[in-house]
């Protein structure tokens, strides 16, 4: 039997190393895999998510406080600030800090008048930085610091103050909340006059604790001086806004500028804003109806008909034009004069305001000839004055014009223009022909650094000849045509009325509204102020005769006394001079800088210039009128019983200016005649109680 051979016994393979470098491999592909995320992550984070990161991070931890520049002053050509900027607190809140939200909005809400769920609801959705309300009140600022709430903080900030008020509110202009300019310079200069912002930069931690904080101050802006006058501002204001309230106008609006070098001294409008509280005005109160109101000139624009006549020797001052009794037919078109007139030289045609007479002297012309005087005297164009917001007026090409245009453009109808372009116009017949641009900014400045102006451009309209002529004829229609109530006392004058109806738009126009306006300049013989007047829809009297007139003479009158002008015409009334301290031109801005606001109440004695400061009844040396007084009791004089006072000398004074001075004094006015004063009741120099009687002889 064979022995079976015993069965070899193999090795079993061990399976758990390959199980384990498997593992091995495996894991370390994980952390390899692993290893290359965390780095794309970080190069995502470090490189390419860097700057979005780094900017949140800073957003978190840190805060950037802009801090408003100091914007610069605005003055008038007198150095007198018209615009300036105070210190204000301005309260802000740190939501995260404030541990009862709800609570500090219920307390700051009537403190400083805001709405209480408004300011619950900036609390809740921001975290790090809202503001409560910006330039508060000095009350306020001290009822909330009296409070003591956590999370809530003051920030320094500035805030325009306008010290006159409404004086020249549309030429000066307003600024926002956030204190750009949005009107008048304010708006045109305002990158220069805002100046550079400054920052405060604060870091805080995870609490929002602030643990650093660092400073970058602003450059503060440029200062600004105007070609407005404080004083004649205050003239014009004053009797445009008298006028307006008498006859119920709809507004109006009166210029004054220096002829032979574009100089605007004032610009007054109506209806008017205070621009300390901009948002209780309407918006047509905050129009500058000097370069933003288009209207019919009227009669005033006979000048420029004439003119171009004269130039084109198509006329002259004595050639006599019969008027047709009124009445002359053009295009199928009667066009009648305020009343019948027969033959009349050139002259009388412009004193008397012959429409039928300019109409024929206006179809001399021609139409090409005719558009382009209008053309070069400036109408159809801006005058490129540094105002926002102005028109370039109406003109339409000759192309456009009807039968019947080239005898209504003739008389001032069917073509716009802007006062001051009617100013522009006047102001070239007054300076030899050459029509100078109208500015209102004399000089930008910053320390010693000045930004110094060009002289205004100017250019030969007319010639110099005619120029005479238009002076000599406007001068006629003052002495005894339309004008006579623009005469002036111990002055001679030269100007024109107009009075336009209102045109309705494309409705032709409006029965019963009218604009009237007078133009002109003096003294006649050398012309040291144009005056415009412009009264939007009068009631009752609308003749520019009745309603402008007396304004130019007022605001003529006062302007030349004040700017010391010698007189040229003493034989009209009496000689009257009144030397009146004027404020050197170079006085130093930096003399204002801590200009603190007066008391409102005192501004009207302040600026107004009737009485200086330094009145003395020995100031005024007046020549008595020859003509024999009556109407003045000497012999007895009714005495009040108040303070002691001293009679002024009101000889040579007009009636305005009188009961100005007299109510000031405390003392009761009676006035007999009208004119000037020419004899007075106590004398002058006399000291009586306040709540005398002051009798007054009024003579022309």
């Amino acid at each position: 039997m064979a022995r079976r051979k015993p069965e070899s016994r193999t090795a079993k393979p061990d399976r758990s190393r390959p199980s384990a470098e498997r593992r091995r491999l495996i894991l370390a592909g994980i952390c390899f895999l692993w290893f290359g995320v965390v780095v794309a992550r970080l190069y995502y984070f470090q490189v390419i998510n860097y700057v979005e990161l780094l900017s949140r991070a800073q957003r978190q931890q840190q805060r950037t406080l802009e801090i408003a520049p100091q914007r610069g002053i605005i003055y008038d050509r007198q150095m007198n600030p018209l615009a300036m900027s105070l210190g204000v607190d301005s309260i802000y809140a740190v939501p995260s800090e404030l541990a009862e939200p709800r609570m500090v909005a219920s307390l700051l809400a009537p403190v400083l008048g805001v709405d209480a769920a408004e300011l619950r609801a900036h609390f809740e959705t921001t975290h790090s930085f809202c503001w409560v309300k910006r330039r508060v009140t000095p009350a306020e600022a001290a009822r909330v610091r009296d409070l003591n709430l956590k999370g809530i903080y003051f920030q320094r900030e500035t805030k325009r103050f306008y010290p006159n008020g409404e004086l020249a509110a549309q030429a000066i202009g307003y600024v926002g909340l956030d204190d750009r300019g949005l009107g008048g310079i304010e708006y045109e200069l305002n990158d220069a006059i805002k100046g550079k912002p400054g920052r405060v930069l604060l870091a805080s931690d995870a609490r929002r604790r602030t643990f650093s904080s660092s400073e970058w101050p602003g450059v503060p802006g440029k200062n600004v001086i105007l070609t407005l006058d404080e004083k004649i501002q205050y003239i014009a204001g004053k009797a445009l806004a008298e006028e307006v309230e008498r006859s119920q106008a709809a507004g109006g609006v009166a210029i004054v500028e220096n002829p032979s070098t574009g100089e605007i001294l004032a610009l007054a409008n109506q209806p008017t804003f205070d621009p300390n509280n901009v948002d209780a005005s309407l918006p047509s109160a905050r129009l500058d109806r000097a370069v933003g109101w288009i209207y019919e000139p009227g009669s005033t624009f006979k000048a420029v008909t004439l003119a171009a006549a004269l130039e084109e020797n198509l006329t002259n001052p004595q050639e006599v034009i019969n008027c047709e009794n009124g009445g002359i037919l053009l295009a199928g078109h009667i066009i009648h004069d305020h009343k019948p007139y027969g033959d009349l030289t050139v002259t009388d045609v412009l004193a008397n305001s012959s429409d039928v007479g300019f109409v024929k002297i206006g179809m001399r012309l021609g139409d090409d000839r005719f558009y382009r005087h209008i053309q070069a005297d400036g109408f159809g164009a801006k005058t490129n004055v540094d105002l926002p917001g102005e028109e370039r007026g109406l003109l339409k090409p000759p192309s456009r014009w009807s039968g019947l245009s080239i005898g209504e453009i003739s008389i001032g109808q069917e073509i716009g223009v802007t006062p001051l372009q009617m100013v522009s116009l006047y102001s070239a017949i007054a300076n030899g022909g050459i029509w100078i641009q109208p500015r209102i900014v004399h000089d930008v400045f910053l320390g010693s650094r000045h930004d110094a102006l060009p002289p205004a451009p100017g250019r030969r309209v007319m010639s110099a000849h005619t120029a005479e002529l238009m002076r000599q004829m406007l001068e006629a229609v003052v002495d005894h045509g339309t004008g006579v109530p623009a005469q002036l006392g111990g002055y001679t004058s030269a100007g024109k009325t107009g009075t336009a109806q209102k045109s309705d738009q494309g409705s032709g126009y409006t029965k019963g509204r009218y604009v009237g306006s007078f133009i002109g300049f003096a003294p006649a013989t050398r012309p040291a102020v144009t005056i415009l007047v412009v009264i939007d829809s009068p009631v009752g009297a609308h003749y520019g005769t009745d309603v402008a007139a007396p304004v130019f003479r007022s605001i003529a009158e006062q302007t030349l006394d004040y700017l010391n002008v010698p007189q040229d015409n003493p034989s009209r009334w009496p000689q009257h001079v009144t030397p009146k301290p004027v404020k050197p031109f170079g006085q130093k801005p930096e003399d204002f800088m801590g200009f603190l606001p007066p008391d409102r109440g005192s501004f009207e004695a302040a600026t107004s210039p009737v009485l200086p400061a330094s009145y003395s009844p020995k100031d005024s040396q007046v020549e008595q009128a020859p003509e024999e007084l009556h109407g003045i009791d000497s012999s007895t004089v009714v005495l009040g019983d108040g303070p002691l006072v001293t009679v002024p000398n009101f000889s040579g004074w007009a009636a305005r200016r009188v009961a100005v001075v007299c109510q000031k004094l405390g003392l009761e006015l009676n006035i007999r005649g009208s004119g000037l004063v020419v004899k007075q009741n106590p004398d002058a120099g006399l000291k009586v109680p306040a709540g005398t009687k002051v009798q007054v002889r009024m003579a022309r």
